[in-house]
């Protein structure tokens, strides 16, 4: 079993205990691959509406994106709604998105009702790096509010930027109330709390071997099986281990993280006064957000190899720089990276196998949405299918070429998109 990666995350965590590793045969109504936010909530979910459930994860709790993430909650998809009515109609938009947004609720309701220490924070700027980017933006929450009442949202001229955030390279924004920031492993390890409570059986270091998907669903693990009547895949980046059909509906795209020294208060405040969570409008885009203990907590860069950099903090620390050019040589107390599951259209994937729901490719959105997955799950386990399906079925292609072209494609779209970025 692999520890968690060394990382500002790791070295706060909460205290969870150890679960052991699966040594026997046991039998559950649901049974769910991976303990990261998406098998979590669909356990939890699952639990609470009266089914045994029997979670299996390779590694730790949160070990995988879960764990790593930037701790971001993004409303919305990849897709800007006013771009999904456009391609699927105003109507199938509208309870698309009208779903989507209650996931900021679920999570912070999630975190109230289980008291979850995660340092949650409201508030999320996405920054415009271009002006036409600005114009987007405008149509976007021009189309939420007209069609969902959205409210909570406001454009953000670029002579008030500042005070959002203190950085010169950006011409407006959108100021959404309905997002935020957490610690992404203290949120899962108190998932995984709650799903204790809720009589969930948890067995860390057991990596799913082979998956059965009939009935009942079978899971093969190094030293028991799990036989179920329903099962849930649940492995973003690393679904391939479980499934290599689904494996190649996502690509693995590596996201790179660090976390400066404390800030003075004074400092950081000056540095982000709005507190909330900054996302660009780049395709390859940088994010960040101070954290409870004033670091900045920074995400950005473009590596499209499978061999991560040789100095993570060296490899970030331009694109920190250029963003906030007072930070100029700020001490970096932790970098570290994970991966991330990526559709080819950037839209989530949701289905069935059999007797398996699986959902996965959050391309960089799934801290809100993953819980509202797993409610969606428990609520097609019991009968009640309908916003399941909305996403399941959302148009979807597997990457071309197999395992040996699939990569060197997506590396020349990355390329091309990031050329674009800096034009």
């Amino acid at each position: 079993m692999t520890d968690h990666a060394p990382s500002y995350y790791a070295a706060t965590a909460n205290s969870f205990p150890e679960q052991p590793p699966l040594a026997r045969e046991v039998s559950a109504d649901v049974v769910v691959v991976g303990g990261g936010f998406t098998g979590l909530s669909a356990a939890l979910h699952a639990a609470e509406a009266g089914f045994s459930v029997v979670l299996v994860e390779a590694n730790r709790i949160g070990w995988g994106a879960s764990g790593r993430n930037g701790g971001q909650m993004i409303p919305g998809m990849r897709w800007g709604a006013a771009d999904l009515a456009e391609k699927f109609g105003n109507e199938n938009a509208r309870r698309l998105v009208a779903v989507a947004n209650r996931a900021g609720d679920r999570v912070r309701d999630r975190i109230a009702r289980h008291r979850i220490d995660c340092a949650p924070r409201l508030g999320h700027f996405h920054a415009a790096a271009k002006p036409g980017h600005l114009y987007d933006m405008r149509r976007e929450l021009d189309w939420l509010e007209r069609n969902l009442g959205y409210e909570g949202a406001r454009i953000v001229r670029m002579s008030d930027v500042e005070e959002f955030v203190a950085s010169p390279i950006y011409h407006g924004g959108v100021y959404d109330r309905n997002g935020g920031h957490l610690h992404p492993l203290n949120y899962a390890l108190g998932l995984a709390r709650a799903a204790l409570d809720a009589g969930v059986r948890i067995f860390e270091g057991t990596p799913a071997l082979d998956v059965d998907h009939g009935s009942p669903v079978i899971v093969t693990t190094p030293a028991g099986t799990v036989s179920a009547s329903h099962g849930v895949l649940a492995c973003d980046a690393f679904m391939a281990s479980v499934d290599k059909a689904l494996g190649r509906m996502t690509m693995p795209v590596a996201n790179y993280n660090v976390a400066t020294a404390p800030l003075s208060p004074e400092h950081a405040a000056a540095l982000i006064p709005s507190g909330a969570a900054v996302s660009d409008s780049k395709f390859v885009l940088n994010y960040y957000r101070l954290s409870a203990d004033n670091r900045l907590i920074f995400g950005g860069g473009e590596k499209y190899t499978p061999t991560p950099p040789r100095d993570i903090r060296n490899f970030v620390r331009p694109y920190l720089e250029q963003v906030f050019p007072q930070l100029q040589g700020v001490r970096i107390d932790y970098a570290w990276g994970g991966l991330v599951g990526v559709t080819l259209n950037r839209l989530p994937d949701l289905g069935r196998l059999g007797n398996c729901f699986y959902a996965h490719g959050w391309s960089g959105h799934g801290v809100l949405l993953t819980t509202l997955a797993g409610e969606l799950i428990a609520d097609a386990m019991r009968g009640t299918a309908e916003q399941f399906d909305m996403f399941a079925n959302l148009p979807k292609r597997p990457f071309p070429g197999g395992a040996l072209l699939s990569h060197p494609l997506y590396v020349l779209g990355m390329l091309w998109y990031a050329l674009k970025d800096r034009l």
